[in-house]
């Protein structure tokens, strides 16, 4: 049995819950996010806290009990103060702006890499070469992060490319002149 299932979660001052059958929706002061979970599992509000159970005793159901608390826990966070990834872009000439619902970006390419911003996540740039990804939806920050980060992935000899900024990059030593 998943002991991160068992956990209630705590429901801070100022949000609105609605459960539908089993659609949780949590509305915040960022904004609105809702989360279906699968038959096999129920959500109660109990006094201030919100308990997921388990009414199957499935491998499966077992699988995805800690799986839904945990997303539902961080659509609880993400409506009351979102999530925010900062990657930083290291080359010379490397930099990047952000021009309406796009980042564009200059990373040593015969032509700038173009990215379009999905909607529920801003980008801002700070210095040409600091990025910070947020949003209210973990998983969608996350990802548009990776997709950032994928456009040129940090190089082990020089350093170069884009990196999370909290990211250690291990460094090779290049090719020796042989006498």
């Amino acid at each position: 049995m998943s002991r991160i299932g068992k956990m209630p979660i705590k429901l801070p001052d100022g949000l609105q819950l609605t459960i539908d059958k089993n659609v949780v929706t949590f509305v915040g002061k960022k904004g609105k996010l809702s989360h279906s979970l699968p038959d096999f599992l129920k959500v109660h509000k109990r006094d201030n806290t919100l308990v997921v159970e388990n009414v199957s005793e499935s491998r499966q159901a077992k699988a995805m009990h800690g799986l839904h608390r945990s997303l539902l826990y961080n659509a609880l966070v993400g409506v009351q103060e979102g999530f925010q990834k900062k990657l930083e872009i290291h080359g010379i000439g490397f930099k990047a702006s952000v021009e309406g619902r796009k980042l564009v970006m200059q990373l040593g390419f015969s032509h700038p890499v173009v990215y379009e911003i999905p909607e529920g996540v801003t980008v801002k740039v700070q210095d040409n070469t600091k990025l910070t990804v947020e949003g209210i939806d973990k998983c969608l920050v996350g990802a548009v992060a990776a997709d950032i980060r994928g456009f040129y992935p940090p190089e082990p000899y020089k350093g170069k490319g884009i990196r999370y900024a909290d990211e250690q990059i291990r460094r090779k030593a290049g090719k020796t002149a042989q006498k």
